[in-house]
């Protein structure tokens, strides 16, 4: 046994298998479990064959929920990738004073609980003439709003929770990136006369291509399956005409409110493959699947 532990052949597949036990066991074999009941009736204890995923076809409210998660998730998308990569170019330039400050400052709404955030913005967006958004635009002669009972003004709410949230950590991921480009480059180009922002479009978007492709993968991901922002937003799952319904809230409400868990494991296996044919669509699109990036 010792020198199995100890063969150089063996070492690398001793080191990985507890991230495969981990996927199979967490991972995959929830997956599969899934599968078999999105083809049953769990009450009835019956198989029912496509009958769950029929249903999605017809289902009003779980269009409804996928178009909010789709906006949601094209709004972040918008948002949260050109200005952490902008916030974080300045970060890193010689002109900024005291940087760690600032990373401290941008990463720590990262570190807050959602629970907490959450309940803090429903009181900011709250119905009365004290609450602070009310207050803010009543320095404006502007009349007290209902944020959170409006679809717009709703999305804006959880739109800049999750901006809020989130910035922070895209900045330290673009931060790594472009810090991983040689100075030199930068050197030479200021020699050539190369503006701030001639660097900027030459040099840094294209060389943190990698990174940017990663953080796209992880904020589709991370749009698509948002559930616990919108929960502590509303105070539940039951938002005014489910102006804040998501996917992963439809499958809660389903599963866990209504104990209708094998239609909730069809919506669950529906909203995987969403995702995964969103990300192998934008893998494929960014290069990231190509002989070139091989």
């Amino acid at each position: 046994m010792k020198k199995l532990f100890f063969s150089q052949k063996a070492a690398p597949y001793i080191f990985v298998l507890p991230f495969v036990l981990t996927v199979l066991l967490f991972w995959l074999g929830p997956i599969f479990n899934g599968v078999l009941l999105s083809f049953q009736d769990v009450k009835q204890q019956t198989f029912v064959g496509l009958k769950n995923y029929s249903r999605i076809l017809t289902d009003a409210i779980f269009f409804k929920a996928v178009l909010n998660s789709v906006k949601y998730t094209v709004f972040t998308l918008i948002l949260l990738i050109p200005f952490p990569l902008l916030f974080a170019s300045f970060l890193n330039s010689k002109l900024m004073k005291k940087p760690g400050i600032f990373k401290s400052i941008y990463f720590l709404p990262a570190l807050t609980s959602v629970v907490v955030a959450g309940t803090v913005f429903r009181l900011m967006f709250g119905e009365s003439d004290q609450s602070l958004m009310n207050q803010l635009i009543g320095l404006f002669g502007n009349s007290p709003i209902k944020w959170l009972r409006n679809g717009d003004t709703a999305f804006f709410a959880l739109l800049l929770l999750c901006c809020w949230r989130w910035t922070g950590v895209n900045i330290l991921y673009f931060l790594a990136g472009i810090q991983s480009i040689p100075s030199d480059l930068y050197e030479a180009a200021e020699i050539d006369g190369a503006s701030g922002l001639q660097q900027f479009f030459s040099i840094t978007v294209p060389l943190v291509k990698p990174t940017t492709v990663y953080v796209l993968t992880i904020s589709i991901y991370a749009g698509l399956s948002m559930f616990l922002e919108s929960f502590m937003l509303w105070k539940g799952n039951n938002s005014p005409n489910n102006i804040g319904l998501t996917i992963v809230g439809y499958l809660y409400r389903q599963g866990i409110e209504k104990q209708a868990m094998g239609y909730a494991c069809a919506v669950g296996i529906t909203l995987l493959i969403i995702v995964m044919v969103i990300n192998m669509i934008q893998l494929k699109a960014t290069g990231t699947f190509s002989k070139e990036a091989e």
